[in-house]
């Protein structure tokens, strides 16, 4: 594999470079040479991008100057040696002799870090770099990065379970150079190795459960973010990439002694979750709930602001003017709001099957959100986001991990992968899942025909708990477009009873966090969902929701449906009647109501009740998962 992407003239052995640019220089035209770089100021521009991120050059005077670039035609490593040495910032201060340039295509042509590996294991040889830099010609230099040597007989790894995980920024150098070197630490020492890596490829070579719990220490060198809550309990260091790098032994041997790593809160809310084997599921869900969450401020935020100011109420909902400033500021919210179920579906699918199930992840959630493309009147919402997603993924990340020839790998990831997904989560939308969704809507609207003639009390319970289900997907929608159906024949209070009911889920969870924060429930990110939750729900925006019932479905549905239910029962009772199509506290403060006090004291009561039951539910459930690692502890 190495001689695939190293040859003879990709190797310099005597730069004329007395500067580390004038080496990006002449080691990019190297590869220009040979058409592997198309364009080299914007290679060269891209090495400085990963540079800024951290310094590439390591001690022993090597250095692995490499980016991911568009500009790449073809993955390559050129080799250049300097026989006076550059000043590079290599942490050590002394000068560099030795440069790997690793040019990586943007694109996802990821068979280039099996050479990275080889490259790894080579430079940490003892005498390599030595000899490297004595070779009198690049000829030899190949033949020596080519050349196989027996390895040395290891301890016998009998003393136990070594877990490494390894990642830098760009996820090419630095990431299997700690790898290696951990690895042969280990084994050296006796001890039998599993090392993560969290590279430019994703996520391989993860421990299992099991193997966590037999392991005798962790050592965790990331310069990026890893699941740490899996370790909870374990004897762990964290250091930064480069240090297995220059020391694994006395890494290995600093953990071995290091005392049991103690989760924070935060991290053990992932922890929480992996009752029943749900660990992963639970943190794929997080990566698109985060991705979200800015979405849903900043849209909700800016159509609460434009409807708060620019709004009046009209029969046909709140309307801003045409052409005002108020309206092309709710048409940026509405933008928001528009990406923000694609974001969730795209990010879930990306948490599984890493970049080729982004692009069809996206697509996924756009038409799961779109009911034009299966013929229904509204799309699936978030629900239909979390399947599109967990589809997506996992379909790609079983494409990618087939074995292909190796004309046809490159192509997977940038290619195949997204293709086949986008057209799989399509057709399962379009021709599976779409025509029960118009079903299900059709016949939900003539449920609720056949009982606007019935018990109040028993239509408020059924509207106001398909208001609180899904905020703003399939099942909220029907009740909403019945209820503005009823404004035309005259019958008000139906709309009357959606309008206190949609508030009821963002105003309960901004007062859930608000009420739970001491509890140590809500972590900080939904905390300040919370407050964009709460101005979401001040102008009937239902969908502020969203990402607590995404993250906690169990606890925050259930406590939205009450919640709702409780408001809608009230303004049936209470007879409150609304003419406009929207909802919110906002109609009744600018007179859309009848009874304008009554219905903000339904509001508030639905409120309370999903705030209350959300906090209950969701402490219900930290302290069950409290006792079953206590009993698994015992």
């Amino acid at each position: 594999m190495i001689t695939t992407l190293i040859n003879e003239h990709l190797i310099n052995l005597d730069l004329k470079a007395t500067r580390k640019e004038e080496v990006f220089s002449e080691m990019a035209r190297l590869l220009v040479a040979q058409g592997k770089v198309s364009d080299e100021q914007q290679f060269i521009k891209d090495l400085w991008a990963r540079e800024e991120l951290d310094n590439t050059g390591f001690e022993e005077g090597v250095a692995l100057p490499h980016a991911k670039s568009a500009a790449v035609s073809t993955p390559a490593v050129a080799i250049g040696i300097s026989r006076s040495g550059i000043d590079y910032g290599a942490e050590d201060g002394k000068p560099s002799r030795l440069f790997f340039m690793i040019a990586s295509p943007a694109g996802g042509a990821n068979h280039h870090i099996e050479v990275l590996a080889e490259l790894s294991a080579k430079l940490i040889e003892e005498g390599f770099i030595d000899a490297l830099l004595a070779a009198k010609s690049p000829a030899a230099a190949l033949a020596l990065l080519l050349e196989k040597r027996e390895e040395q007989a290891a301890p016998a790894a009998d003393k136990g379970l070594i877990i490494g995980v390894t990642g830098c920024p760009a996820g090419i150098a630095h990431t299997y150079l700690a790898a290696e070197s951990l690895e042969r630490a280990a084994k050296e020492l006796g001890y039998e190795v599993k090392v993560e890596t969290n590279g430019s490829i994703g996520v391989k070579n993860s421990p299992t459960a099991a193997e966590i719990a037999r392991a005798s220490a962790i050592v965790v060198a990331c310069d990026k973010q890893v699941d740490m809550a899996r370790f909870n309990g374990k004897p762990l260091i964290k250091t930064g990439v480069k240090a297995p790098i220059k020391d694994g032994k006395g890494l290995i041997e600093q953990a071995l002694k290091a005392p049991a790593y103690v989760a924070d809160k935060d991290e053990r809310k992932s922890e929480e979750k992996s009752a029943g084997g749900s660990s992963d599921l639970y943190r794929y869900l997080m990566n698109g709930v985060s991705h979200m969450i800015p979405f849903v401020v900043t849209g909700g935020l800016l159509i609460a602001l434009a409807l708060a100011i620019g709004g009046d109420p009209t029969p046909s909902g709140m309307q801003i003017p045409a052409g005002s400033m108020w309206n092309q500021i709710l048409n940026v919210g509405v933008a928001a709001f528009t990406l923000m179920i694609p974001i969730l579906a795209g990010y879930i699918a990306y948490a599984i099957g890493d970049r080729p199930a982004l692009a069809p992840g996206f697509i996924g959630g756009w038409i799961a959100n779109n009911g034009s493309f299966y013929g229904a009147d509204a799309g699936t919402g978030f629900i239909g986001a979390i399947i599109a997603g967990l589809l997506v993924g996992y379909l790609v990340r079983w494409i990618a991990t087939r074995q292909y020839h190796k004309m046809v790998q490159p192509l997977v990831p940038i290619l195949i992968a997204p293709i086949v997904g986008s057209l799989f989560i399509a057709a399962v939308f379009i021709f599976i899942i779409g025509a029960p969704i118009a079903d299900m809507m059709t016949g939900l609207n003539a449920m609720l025909l056949s009982m606007s003639g019935g018990s109040l009390v028993l239509l408020g319970i059924v509207l106001g708990g398909m208001a609180g289900f899904d905020m703003g997907g399939p099942v909220n929608k029907v009740a909403f477009l019945f209820s503005v159906g009823m404004i035309a024949s005259g019958q008000t209070q139906f709309m009357g009873a959606m309008a206190c009911a949609i508030p009821a889920a963002p105003l309960g969870m901004s007062l859930a966090t608000v009420l739970g924060r001491k509890l140590g429930i809500f972590d900080a990110s939904e905390i300040e969902a919370g407050k964009a939750a709460g101005a979401m729900g001040l102008v009937g925006i239902s969908e502020g929701a969203i990402p607590f019932a995404a993250r906690d479905p169990l606890a925050v549905i259930p406590a939205n449906i009450l919640g709702s239910m409780t408001a809608a029962v009230m303004a049936f009772l209470f007879g409150i009647t609304n003419s406009v199509a929207h909802g919110g506290p906002i109609v009744a403060l600018l007179g859309a109501v009848n009874k304008p006090l009554l219905a903000l004291l339904c509001m508030v009561c639905g409120a309370i009740v999903t705030g209350v039951v959300a906090v209950a539910l969701k402490k219900l459930r930290v302290k069950k998962t409290d006792e079953t690692a206590l009993a698994k502890a015992a």
